[in-house]
């Protein structure tokens, strides 16, 4: 079985990733902390050991700098990771033969759009953190070794820093709230994330010809469309009447009403076709990884 390397296993992708690649081969996992290897991504050096000494035959980066408005004021700290990092990976993963399986965004574009990104679409990122995630593309591809680099949006889960626990937090605390109804997207449940990375994976192990010259972009997003308004009264009405939730209703607002440092894209849909023709792989419709998602809560309800 190969090794495989996670980078970044306590974030939501990667926590998932544990368990999911696990049926591929033999995980070693390299972060901040809970990992089987100490791994800062801010020096380079570190990257460096332990790819060498791991010795992986795919490399899988699930770690990222995600504050997107901090971002803005901490410039070289998102390029650090998002950019400078994973150049490092594609550089050792060329010189091992290795493939590596970097995690991008949709923030890669510019929002305005009227249907849902492909692949081939224009990059125009609008802030610091989708301008650093477009050059760690940049920096793979320039390398000219294997890749697969998996676009996504919206990602949510039961742990960690995101917009599902959020909802879950001001719903126990407010009666009604408030949420940008003008921005479009798909949310993205972190599990659906890992097992359809996983798949995508699977599938080029069975075919050997093709995993050895693998160099390509992805979108890996569940089907459908939402706004954040859509995606938390969606969840709010999966959770009415639990206990502790005091909320009743979601009022839509503008962007305009809600500014954030960092420009969001108003319409950020990834069209995943491609990948369903290349790899037979496709996600249910976001509602789908909503309500799965929401069914394997602990049994003590929202946290």
């Amino acid at each position: 079985m190969p090794r495989i390397v996670l980078i970044g296993p306590r974030g939501q992708i990667g926590h998932e990733l544990r368990g999911t690649l696990a049926s591929l081969g033999e995980v070693i996992t390299a972060g901040r902390s809970e990992a089987d290897f100490a791994l800062d991504l801010s020096y380079p050096s570190q990257i460096e050991n332990v790819l060498r000494e791991t010795a992986a035959e795919v490399v899988v980066n699930a770690a990222a700098y995600t504050a997107v408005d901090q971002a803005e004021s901490e410039r070289e700290a998102a390029f650090a990771i998002n950019a400078e990092a994973p150049a490092v990976m594609a550089r050792m993963a060329k010189q091992s033969r290795a493939l590596l399986v970097h995690i991008s965004t949709d923030y890669v574009f510019n929002g305005e759009a009227q249907i849902a990104y492909t692949e081939e679409d224009k990059t125009e990122p609008l802030g610091v953190y989708g301008q650093s995630k477009l050059e760690g593309e940049r920096a793979i591809r320039s390398y000219g070794g294997r890749y697969l680099i998996l676009r996504t949006s919206w990602v949510y889960g039961l742990r960690g820093k995101n917009f599902l626990r959020t909802v879950f937090r001001l719903a126990s605390e407010n009666d009604n709230l408030r949420i940008v109804d003008d921005q479009f997207g798909v949310p993205n449940w972190s599990r659906t994330l890992a097992e359809g990375t996983a798949a995508v994976l699977s599938a080029l192990r069975s075919d050997p010809a093709r995993l050895k010259e693998i160099a390509d972009v992805y979108h890996l997003s569940a089907s459908g469309e939402t706004t954040w308004c859509g995606f938390a009264s969606a969840i709010l009405e999966s959770v009415q009447g639990e206990e502790g939730i005091k909320a009743k209703k979601v009022k839509p607002i503008t962007t305009r009403e809600y500014p954030t440092p960092a420009e969001r894209p108003k319409r950020s849909t990834l069209d995943s076709r491609k990948l369903t023709t290349d790899f037979g792989v496709t996600l249910p419709h976001w509602r789908e990884c909503l309500r799965q998602c929401l069914a394997a809560r602990p049994s003590q309800g929202a946290s």
